[in-house]
């Protein structure tokens, strides 16, 4: 199914404002105009998937990212924040040395995605 273009500013506006000031805004990265939406699928089997699908920068778009993680709840808590790191060291070369941007490399680094609270691994 052909979608007219004449919808892709609408879509992309929307993209930007979901990170600027929706479910997406805690994935802001500095200086980079990021786009994306968040998601969220039930999972009838345990704990919901988290999503999230972006792009950057937004008017000369470098890279693009849809990140699923099973079981990880929220897309704005899980998938986002990995995108957003991913599009920044593309994009910087690095994670901005920032007590925010630090918190964020850190929590997702340290975050058990196979196993769940209270399982031995």
């Amino acid at each position: 199914m052909d979608i007219d273009s004449t919808h892709f500013n609408t879509v992309v506006d929307g993209m930007r404002k979901v990170v600027k000031d929706g479910t997406g805004s805690f994935s802001q990265i500095n200086n980079i105009t990021f786009c994306g939406k968040t998601g969220t699928a039930e999972n009838p089997h345990g704990d919901d998937h988290s999503i999230f699908i972006s792009f950057a920068p937004k008017d000369d778009p470098q890279i693009a990212i849809a990140a699923f993680v099973e079981n990880a709840g929220y897309g704005s808590t899980t998938a986002a924040p990995i995108a957003s790191l991913m599009t920044e060291k593309y994009l910087n070369d690095t994670i901005a040395d920032t007590p925010h941007r630090q918190w964020f490399e850190n929590r997702i680094l340290e975050s058990d995605f196979i196993h769940k609270e209270g399982e031995e691994h």
